[in-house]
């Protein structure tokens, strides 16, 4: 089942990685080739501050200026999102204004939480989109993923469709991911303007065959799972079926083995960065897992590695 409504966007939206120096400063020149490369590699938009981009080893200044300089930089050659979760309602709505500000197509906010038990009751979850709706112009992405702990059910997020104004995106990372979008859509009609895979693709095309019409991804391969997306939007469900078969095992890769430091280990091997590391204490990939994920990805040649080259 497709969503009734067409979407303002769609298609591939892969995560930027924040590219750090090897002290843990921001290195701001590495930041913008990474996003060159993603833009070349066939990103339909991109989304930045992500739990994947590191968001959580950041200040809030380096946010403010990693928001303006990505912005800046794309200079609206693609849509991109800006993540701008907090617990605090106040503090979301100052940094989604910002990020509009600055030019940001959407927000992508998971509900409020804080650690492994603070949470918020399903009542002020939906107060808390409610007024941040109504702070900014731009549609909202919910984000449904494990780490907020926050259980989010198909009918909630339906109803927040059909009653808060800005929330009409929904980027889906839970077990049953396929399963809670086709329900996402059944329940939310023309309100749920974007129901989005994520979680790096590992379920992308049982998502595609539920109504997704959009993936968040990692940064590293657009031009790949371009080929899946492509191929299934326009009929070709075949097709769809041989890209994500010849992908899936550098997409596994990525999602089981080589995680956040995954697109960054690529952006290296392929010359368009000069660091991979995260900052400390996250640890460094080791050195099994890049000879793993190297020999996955020379498999399938993607752009990562020829890019800067």
């Amino acid at each position: 089942m497709q969503s009734s409504v067409s979407p303002r966007y769609k298609g591939v939206f892969p995560v930027v990685p924040t590219i750090f120096t090897a002290d843990g400063a921001l290195d701001l020149v590495g930041q913008k080739r990474c996003v060159d490369f993603m833009i070349d590699a066939g990103a339909n938009g991109m989304c930045i501050l992500a739990n994947f981009s590191e968001q959580f080893s950041l200040s809030d200044a380096e946010r403010e200026l990693l928001t303006a300089t990505v912005l800046n930089h794309v200079a609206h050659r693609l849509p991109v999102i800006v993540t701008t979760t907090h617990f605090s309602t106040q503090v979301c709505i100052q940094r989604s204004r910002l990020a509009q500000d600055c030019g940001a197509a959407m927000v992508m906010v998971m509900p409020p939480y804080h650690g492994a038990t603070i949470r918020a009751t399903e009542e002020k979850v939906f107060e808390f989109f409610d007024r941040l709706s109504a702070a900014v112009d731009i549609p909202i992405m919910v984000q449904d993923a494990p780490v907020s702990g926050t259980a989010l059910s198909a009918s909630f997020l339906a109803r927040m469709a059909r009653e808060i104004a800005q929330v009409s995106y929904f980027k889906i990372e839970t077990a049953g991911a396929a399963s809670k979008l086709r329900e996402l859509i059944r329940l939310g009609g023309s309100a749920v303007e974007g129901p989005w895979d994520g979680e790096e693709a590992i379920t992308l095309l049982a998502d595609l065959d539920a109504g997704a019409n959009g993936a968040m991804t990692g940064g590293a391969y657009p031009d790949g799972i371009r080929l899946i997306v492509d191929a299934f939007t326009a009929g070709r469900r075949e097709a769809a079926v041989a890209h994500y078969q010849r992908w899936l095992p550098l997409i596994n890769y990525e999602n089981r083995q080589g995680g956040i430091l995954t697109s960054k280990a690529l952006m290296l091997e392929g010359g368009i960065i000069v660091c991979d590391a995260p900052r400390h204490p996250f640890p460094l990939m080791q050195p099994e897992v890049r000879a793993g994920l190297l020999e996955a990805a020379r498999r399938l040649n993607p752009l990562v590695l020829r890019w800067g080259q």
